[in-house]
């Protein structure tokens, strides 16, 4: 277990990389080699200093590698948690400046907005206990700042601690009768510049986008953590992350669910 002065060094040096714009490196072996919850330790001290330093409250929390796709895109076999704050929520159609990120990545996601929080003391949540407590779905980007990275050098535990590089989230409009949808299979499509630039399905995201916000909330409660009421749960991208460069449109929509739009600013 690292030491809490070393895992608030390490959430700083982490926050540095953001500020200065530093090219993404994983961390030294010797903080990787430790378990992977103080990786999560990190985090919780890194989102201190965002908070501090002005990015507002924790509006929700995001689920990353959750599909086949992009776990095979990063090489890395499991999915990790991070949080969005609430100065970084954006709603479609959204204008986003590409000189504000150092290496702006688009994700495609089913966001689920809750109704209810989800505490320990109901848990171990399902598919099927989460589902009662979910007011809306909604189609939505998730905007990453992977600052540059040699996607060949990840690894779970620098991800975990650098908060799963969110670097925001655009929402489309919200599906309070989202149980008529079929988020297993309901198809998920992209374009960019009006050329079709991928396509999946919903379930591509753990199966479910629900067993994606059953295993989150598992998570937090084991953490000492909840899900709120009225935060958004991002689950996970069904397509590969697109780049996009100043003046570039991108669309994603939700068979059932509707779309989210964005385009790239200068």
């Amino acid at each position: 277990m690292l030491t809490p002065e070393t895992i608030e060094a390490t959430a700083r040096a982490a926050f540095d990389t953001y500020r200065t714009r530093t090219r993404y490196r994983p961390l030294d072996a010797a903080l990787r080699s430790a378990p992977l919850d103080d990786a999560y330790r990190i985090q919780d001290a890194l989102h201190r200093v965002m908070a501090a330093a002005g990015r507002g409250e924790i509006a929700g929390w995001k689920i990353a590698l959750t599909s086949k796709a992009m776990q095979q895109m990063t090489g890395v076999d499991r999915p990790a948690a991070g949080a969005i704050f609430s100065k970084v929520v954006h709603p479609s159609p959204a204008r986003v400046d590409v000189t504000a990120y150092h290496h702006l990545g688009v994700e495609f996601e089913v966001a689920v907005r809750l109704g209810e929080g989800l505490p320990a003391s109901s848990g171990p949540w399902t598919r099927a206990s989460v589902a009662g407590k979910v007011a809306a779905c909604l189609p939505a980007f998730e905007l990453v700042e992977d600052g540059d990275a040699d996607y060949k050098t990840l690894d779970a535990f620098t991800l975990i601690a650098q908060n799963t590089w969110n670097g925001g989230v655009v929402l489309g409009p919200a599906v309070a009768q989202w149980r008529r949808v079929d988020l297993e299979h309901a198809v998920t499509r992209c374009w960019v510049n009006d050329q079709p630039a991928g396509q999946g399905k919903t379930g591509d995201a753990m199966g479910h986008p629900l067993e994606a916000v059953a295993w989150l909330a598992n998570l937090l409660n084991s953490r000492g953590r909840r899900l709120e009421p009225g935060m958004i749960v991002m689950t996970g991208s069904s397509i590969t992350t697109k780049f996009p460069v100043p003046g570039d449109r991108v669309r994603f929509v939700i068979d059932g669910l509707g779309e989210v739009a964005l385009e790239a600013a200068r």
